[in-house]
């Protein structure tokens, strides 16, 4: 029986910033030692994906990359909304964790590496082998976390945290610290698990502006742990168009057919790129944050549709379709100010979506992560913490910013949005289509 465990947590809210990614930026294969202990070659496809225009200029293996983290999004979000009840909200960031189930990928091999490769749709890169998307991964988050505008920050950091009396695979940490940032910190966690589940936690706190506190839950480390991979990503930014503050109004919002709460909406007329799909019941509105990289996508399904069904329909093709088909226009838009903080274990859901040998002490496969390559590690659980603030100036922090004033005059040809019903939301870097946060607004209540 294994007594070593390693345990992953992912930590993420809405916010942005440039990261130190040193050279490896304008780094190419060859100048990159990737070469971790095993390499899993993904089959042929038997059919070709169809052709999608990849922006330019780019690397069209980033750009699979991202469609692969976008299709893994949405399984796992259909998998979190079976398991929750159409009042509550869902709030995660894919994005980090895709970003820290590679980083355990470095260390993987055998069943346990093939099954991180299809769960999390690595092996749709075509690309074939398994640590190129390493490189890939370096050259997507160059694209993300470059400075996009003054007022807008997205920061992303990784961490290892090691026990101290174990030696870790060299090439193991020298990937980890050049493709994703990520130096091995030892801790004790033999002698005291407790203080540095306190260590550890406090590390997120800080990357995430105090924002995403306690995310390791008491008793989830012990004695018999000998590896924690942290992912942490913060946004924060101002809309493009701020709601004028005068606009904002106490307003019904109905969480369901029987109940009703009152909230703060927030109101404006102004050109978004929107989209009415009546056969598909649900519009689509798009505001962009200041820098426009980055932009929030709000689904909204018609009244008397339950967003369950929008929920269960949704794939990459479909969300794909129905943002190609938005288009500039005068909305009158009225959305809730709203908050949202989730948390939870990953474990079941990445279990049913058939990351199954990873969590198993008898199956897992991790040889790459210990230097004298033993099979004593397996990953014990998998933890998430979001947390999402919306507002009339973007998010919490203002900002000295020019404010377009738009009139009031009556327009025939306005669409109005009415945000006052559960609705998807999205934050998006809309060059790549790479989805950063995704979630539901079930219950803007009681904030």
């Amino acid at each position: 029986m294994r007594s070593t465990v390693c345990l992953l947590i992912l930590a993420f809210l809405p916010l942005l910033s440039a990261a130190q990614l040193l050279d490896i930026c304008n780094a190419r294969p060859r100048d990159l030692a990737l070469e971790p202990r095993c390499v899993y070659r993904s089959p042929d496809p038997e059919e070709p994906d169809e052709p999608t225009p990849e922006p330019r200029p780019v690397n069209p293996r980033v750009w699979e990359l991202s469609k692969a983290n976008s299709r893994f999004a949405l399984s796992l979000y259909k998998q979190m909304a079976r398991s929750r009840t159409a009042q509550e909200n869902i709030f995660m960031s894919p994005l980090s964790i895709s970003t820290a189930f590679a980083m355990t990928k470095l260390g993987a091999c055998n069943k346990t590496l093939e099954q991180i490769m299809k769960v999390f749709e690595f092996d749709t890169i075509k690309e074939k082998t398994s640590d190129m998307i390493h490189f890939f991964f370096a050259k997507l988050n160059c694209r993300l976390y470059r400075k996009k505008d003054k007022t807008t920050l997205l920061v992303s950091a990784n961490r290892l945290f090691g026990d101290k009396s174990l030696y870790f695979n060299e090439t193991y940490q020298n990937i980890s610290e050049t493709v994703y940032g990520a130096k091995l910190m030892p801790l004790n966690f033999k002698a005291n698990p407790e203080a540095a589940r306190i260590t550890i936690n406090e590390w997120i706190s800080n990357k995430t502006e105090n924002r995403i506190r306690d995310t390791l839950p008491a008793g989830a480390l012990d004695s018999n742990t000998a590896l924690v991979l942290v992912n942490t990503i913060y946004f924060k930014g101002q809309w493009k168009n701020k709601f004028p503050k005068e606009n904002l109004s106490p307003s019904d919002f109905h969480v369901d057919a029987s109940r009703t709460c009152q909230v703060d909406m927030m109101y404006q007329e102004i050109k978004f790129n929107y989209k009415d799909l009546p056969d598909e019941k649900v519009q689509l509105l798009e505001m962009p944050y200041r820098g426009e990289d980055i932009t929030m996508v709000i689904i909204l399904p018609s009244r008397g549709h339950p967003l369950s069904q929008v929920e269960e329909n949704l794939d990459q093709k479909k969300l794909n379709s129905w943002m190609d088909q938005m288009q500039e226009t005068t909305v009158s838009v009225s959305v809730p100010r709203f908050r949202l903080e989730d948390k939870f274990s990953l474990k079941e859901k990445l279990q049913q979506m058939g990351l199954t040998d990873l969590f198993s002490a008898d199956n897992a496969s991790l040889p790459g992560i210990l230097e004298d390559g033993s099979e004593t590690l397996f990953i014990s659980n998998a933890y998430h913490k979001a947390f999402l603030e919306v507002n009339e100036e973007g998010s919490e922090a203002a900002a000295s910013t020019a404010v377009v004033a738009v009139g009031r005059s009556f327009n025939f040809n306005r669409e109005f949005f009415n945000a006052d019903r559960p609705f998807l939301v999205i934050i998006r870097e809309s060059s790549l289509n790479t989805l950063l946060f995704m979630g539901r607004v079930s219950d803007p209540c009681e904030q």
